[in-house]
């Protein structure tokens, strides 16, 4: 008998049962499918229903007091346009996106440059440095209250040391409160941009770094041509967020100065809210909130493409 023949099959015994192959992957697939839909699901429960649900509004002149609400085509839209706080709003807003989201960013570079070390003095400071950005607003607008009114923390010093002959309105004069409501969100801000920066630099080859000391690069020269570049992701994600973070403020403004003095401070997410639920202006306050919405887009895509063309050049 040859060793390599093969044995024919027994007619008693039973074939073998085949196993489906596509069982096991539809399974699997049925179950990414499900963990889908358990993300996906919040998203539209939470973000796009009721961003559907403003978008009607803003067709209607829909207010909580009357039982019934029209539908008014663009009258919301046409009226924005003679609308001077919200002129006025739009003004203060972008003003106060462009500064601080510069302003944080700077401080978020030199305070990574400053942090980036391994030893544990460092990481606590590190950790320190990103504690404004996890406190609520609304507390950190309570303490820097205490601090800029008119007998708060930081008047008591100035006079106290003869800087100041009298209190300054920190937050009573138009100029005054903007620059005061700059500095207290640059502060929160900071702790968010140090954190993107320092992963940033972080991710720069060692290598890099070696080789511009023994080639004497150093200081300047060296944040110019290494530094600089290689950040750049990170500047694309921290300059976008940075701003579209601004362009929404509410709860620090509504605590610090209430959108005072003289609607002077009124940011657009504040007016929002005084249209629907103190003018009980539901319908227009959900147009104004398309058009924020919109601008907010516009400026995010704009900012990120710039941004995603300069680490393409560098």
């Amino acid at each position: 008998m040859l060793t390599g023949a093969a044995t024919p099959p027994d007619p008693a015994r039973p074939a073998p049962r085949r196993t489906r192959s596509w069982l096991p992957a539809a399974r699997g697939d049925r179950g990414l499918f499900l963990l889908a839909a358990l993300a996906f699901g919040p998203y539209l429960m939470f973000l796009v229903l009721p961003l559907l649900l403003s978008l009607r509004s803003s067709f209607t002149n829909q207010n909580p007091l009357r039982a019934t609400n029209e539908f008014i085509g663009l009258r919301n839209y046409t009226e924005m346009a003679g609308d001077e706080q919200l002129r006025a709003s739009l003004a203060f807003t972008l003003t106060l996106a462009v500064g601080v989201t510069i302003a944080a960013n700077v401080l978020g570079v030199a305070f990574a440059i400053l942090l980036n070390r391994t030893s544990l003095s460092y990481r606590v400071m590190r950790t320190i440095a990103f504690l404004p950005q996890v406190l609520s607003g609304v507390i950190v607008a309570f303490v820097w209250q205490t601090i800029l009114t008119q007998n708060g923390l930081l008047n008591s010093m100035l006079t106290g040391i003869g800087l100041l002959d009298e209190p300054y309105p920190w937050l009573g004069s138009p100029r005054a409160a903007l620059f005061s409501i700059g500095v207290v969100v640059t502060w929160v801000l900071s702790g968010f941009t140090t954190v993107v920066y320092l992963a940033a630099l972080q991710g720069i080859p060692v290598e890099l770094n070696d080789m511009a000391e023994i080639d004497g690069v150093r200081g300047g020269q060296r944040f110019r041509t290494i530094t600089w570049p290689l950040i750049a992701p990170g500047t694309t994600i921290s300059v976008t967020i940075s701003l579209i973070t601004v362009l929404k403020l509410y709860d620090i403004i509504a605590v610090l100065t209430g959108g005072g003095p003289a609607n002077s401070t009124q940011s657009t997410a504040l007016y929002i809210v005084k249209l629907a639920f103190t003018s009980d202006r539901v319908g227009y306050a959900s147009a104004v909130a398309m058009l924020l919405l919109a601008l907010s887009a516009v400026a995010a895509l704009t900012v990120t493409s710039a941004l995603r063309r300069r680490e393409v050049s560098l």
